[in-house]
């Protein structure tokens, strides 16, 4: 059984490293799994990069022009709120020539933005589709998050994203571009990976007709585990003495959708002797928070990550829109309890009141109060074995390697997906 994981990049950003996580979990259950990306970071030989001889030569070039072009469009809609990202997938690519010369039994496609897939080329693929959503574009008129607007249940058009008010806009064309490529595609199953999003696909108007099953993104808990909570803090300059509050994410500051401004607002009706604030993944609006902090903008790799993780007594996710967060799986592997808002999939990972806490959609003096109730929690450890347990039972790479030979299986017609 050959599995192609289609992605933008292997490992840059959260969607492009749960592609490489469930490379490396098909990997070890067994299954000869390959991936196919435009962007490569590490240095994995099964990791090919698509593309021609230019791509080969001046892979940042091409890919910039690309993602230029895929932009063009959006040059009409001067009104779209200035932190959209919208795909409406046009670009040519030579991305199922590729897909087919490696001749795969299914193809597994992950994030595919930024002029990676041109809709109109999904037909021409001729082994069975399998589609992880890391978020809503693949049923939508080309938002990621479509911010409760709810139209893709429709057919879009009038996008808020857009802040268009004209029905036969470029989402409502996208969408029928969308339409008209997966009525030709002959066999495409959609992976939710959280309830939530499984939910949001089998509503919406182009998956209505598909097999939509809901499968998490897998975690190597061998690598995401509890470190010492005290050797970590010294190794990065934390307070050995404070308890510690972390809140991280790619652009975490700077994307509203993170929810930065309702943990400042939470904070604010907290005692500042009580914690610190620890940050990671964004550079603005920190000038004036209430809390102690220090905060951390560059980079920070997975290794470091761990240690973070670890060293912290909570990490608070107040986001507004969520699939399957990694900064909530990622916490709960290291053993520290996480609170969030109960929107996504947030409620897949937390059990309230066992490894951490869910507060009220987007009730700043709920959040406030589920951050003090890990802070004062009478038996803290508690809260870390059950944050390390939940991710061990639903999430580690024999878990999930297991679910998705199964599924690979039902579509191949093979009885067990095994090596090859």
């Amino acid at each position: 059984m050959r599995v192609l994981i289609v992605s933008f990049s292997d490992l840059a950003g959260g969607a492009a490293r749960g592609a490489y996580r469930l490379h490396e979990c098909l990997l070890e259950a067994g299954i000869d799994s390959r991936m196919l990306v435009q962007r490569k970071v590490g240095d994995d030989a099964r990791v090919v990069e698509c593309g021609g001889w230019l791509s080969r030569r001046a892979p940042n070039l091409v890919r910039r022009i690309r993602t230029r072009l895929e932009t063009l469009p959006l040059r009409f809609y001067r009104d779209r709120p200035p932190s959209t990202v919208f795909t409406p997938a046009w670009v040519p690519s030579r991305l199922v020539a590729a897909i087919n010369r490696l001749q795969p039994d299914v193809v597994h496609f992950h994030w595919v933005g930024w002029g990676m897939l041109r809709l109109e080329d999904l037909p021409r693929i001729r082994a069975p589709i399998v589609w992880t959503l890391h978020d809503m574009w693949a049923f939508t008129g080309g938002c990621h998050y479509d911010q409760e607007c709810g139209k893709y249940t429709a057919t879009c058009g009038a996008c808020p994203m857009l802040g268009s008010d004209r029905e036969h806009d470029l989402s409502r064309r996208t969408w029928r571009r969308k339409q008209r490529a997966y009525a030709r595609v002959g066999s495409m199953t959609v992976v939710g990976l959280s309830r939530w999003l499984a939910d949001c696909a089998a509503r919406s108007s182009l998956f209505a007709e598909r097999t939509v099953v809901n499968l998490p993104n897998p975690l190597d808990t061998a690598f995401f585990r509890p470190v010492d909570r005290m050797v970590a803090r010294r190794k990065h300059g934390l307070p050995l003495d404070k308890k510690l509050i972390l809140f991280g994410a790619t652009d975490s500051t700077g994307d509203p959708r993170k929810g930065f401004d309702k943990l400042v607002a939470a904070l604010g009706r907290l005692d500042p002797a009580e914690a610190d604030l620890v940050v990671f993944g964004g550079r603005h609006g920190l000038e004036h928070l209430p809390f102690r902090s220090h905060v951390l903008v560059d980079f920070i790799p997975d290794d470091e990550l761990v240690e973070l993780y670890s060293a912290a007594d909570v990490m608070v996710v107040p986001s507004l829109q969520e699939n399957l967060a990694a900064t909530i799986m990622e916490p709960l592997a290291c053993g520290t309890p996480v609170v969030a808002f109960g929107i996504g999939g947030n409620v897949d990972m937390i059990d309230d009141g066992s490894n951490g806490y869910i507060a009220k959609p987007f009730d700043v003096d709920d959040l406030a109060a589920c951050i003090a109730r890990v802070l004062r929690h009478p038996d803290p450890d508690s809260l870390r074995r059950a944050a390390r347990a939940k991710v061990e039972r639903c999430y580690a790479y024999p878990v999930m390697g297991a679910a998705y030979r199964r599924l690979y299986a039902s579509l191949t017609g093979g009885g067990e997906a095994g090596g090859g």
